[in-house]
């Protein structure tokens, strides 16, 4: 999943950087991520993964990092399975 999810931040995040600089817990903002690229990569990954992100995890906090992008995939993913 993570090669997965840096593989959409590098085509859809428009960073100044290459994807393999950044730590898993990297700030994304800090590296370049605007709020535009974020919901480009939103899309992105509600497409790869067959996932629709709910509301309340529409934040800022949610890609904030790679690690932070994942644990919310995982957490979407372990969701849909309890529904």
């Amino acid at each position: 999943m993570n090669g997965e999810i840096r593989a959409l931040l590098a085509r859809l995040g428009g960073l100044p950087v290459s994807v393999d600089t950044i730590d898993d817990n990297g700030d994304l903002y800090a590296a370049g991520l605007s709020s535009f690229a974020s919901v480009q990569l939103m899309l992105g990954l509600e497409e790869a993964f067959d996932i629709e992100f709910p509301d309340h995890l529409l934040n800022r906090k949610s890609f904030a990092s790679i690690a932070a992008i994942e644990n919310t995939v995982k957490t979407i993913l372990a969701d849909r399975k309890v529904a």
